[in-house]
């Protein structure tokens, strides 16, 4: 989706705009039917506290099971903070939450790389039936390695991930986590990460119930690939993303030298710059794995310091 167009679907339910109006409830859905956006309109005069006392007093918060956060700010593209801790702060209201999306925001009303966060350690602590958590996002992004044993889909998306933020994933304790997801971006947009920071995500000794990975959008992703080839997760994994990025031929060489990828059901490769003649080596070693090659950059960059990801700013 690369941040294009929101979200129509979250956590399984269709996604609904809460206008802010309250009153009648018209065609409104009931409250765990729909995964709710709350997004403050371009130029309104009030802010997402106003918008968050609305929805609470007119869609019955006990029952909420999903909730995406679009843009909060009404100017200045301000950071997350507040209208989070607003969220956090009512959890108690919030029973059921099982799902939150922060930053719904698409490139159109924001861009990725102006998105400012905040930490968002305080989510974990503060839902713990929650079972999905989005984060699109990386400027001023913190996350401290933190214990959840519900939580099974972890997705952060960023033109420029921190590092810090990366090692904390990688230190966390999550028994029950399915799938992961690190957009890790460009340097140039904070993303500092390095091969290393992977190393306790690819050995999976924490991760025993994982089994959809993706380290994508990566300027690093040869050396992710030919970490990949002898990473211990891989067995256990269904899905394997490394796309996004700037795979070349000698990461798709590494990823057909390493361990056998037949059991994987796809292997997500898109945005890439590998030459025809590496793509049919992969189609012909994986025959009976999904294969996603689109995205086809080669032809165009044929200068490896003239590749790019597919989302950083």
């Amino acid at each position: 989706m690369h941040a294009y167009q929101h979200q129509r679907e979250f956590h399984g339910l269709p996604v609904v705009e809460f206008s802010g109006e309250a009153g009648a409830t018209g065609d409104r859905p009931a409250p765990g039917a729909a995964a709710w956006r709350l997004a403050v309109p371009y130029g309104a005069g009030t802010g997402f506290d106003a918008l968050w006392d609305t929805f609470l007093d007119t869609v019955d918060p006990d029952e909420v099971r999903a909730l995406l956060i679009g843009p909060w700010w009404t100017d200045g593209y301000g950071p997350v903070t507040d209208a989070l801790a607003r969220v956090v702060g009512d959890a108690g209201r919030l029973p059921a939450l099982e799902a939150l999306f922060v930053a719904d925001v698409t490139s159109e009303e924001c861009e990725i790389s102006w998105l400012e966060m905040s930490d968002v350690t305080v989510v974990a602590a503060a839902f713990p039936r929650l079972t999905e958590l989005v984060v699109r996002g990386g400027g001023g992004l913190a996350l401290a390695p933190f214990r959840h044993d519900r939580l099974k889909a972890l997705r952060f998306e960023a033109g420029g991930l921190p590092g810090t933020v990366v090692r904390a994933v990688a230190g966390s304790e999550l028994p029950a986590l399915e799938r992961l997801e690190l957009w890790l971006g460009v340097d140039e947009y904070g993303g500092d990460s390095t091969i290393d920071d992977l190393a306790p995500l690819l050995d999976g000794a924490r991760l025993p119930a994982l089994r959809h990975l993706a380290l994508a959008n990566s300027e690093y992703q040869d050396e992710i690939a030919a970490a990949v080839a002898h990473a211990p997760v891989v067995a256990q994994l269904e899905v394997l993303d490394l796309s996004m990025g700037v795979l070349s031929d000698e990461g798709a060489a590494a990823l057909l030298e390493g361990q056998p990828l037949t059991h994987l059901r796809l292997l997500d490769l898109h945005h890439h710059y590998l030459s025809e003649e590496l793509q049919q080596r992969l189609r012909e070693a994986l025959p009976g794995v999904e294969l996603d090659l689109d995205e086809a950059e080669a032809e165009y960059e044929d200068d490896p310091e003239d590749r790019y990801v597919a989302v950083a700013e």
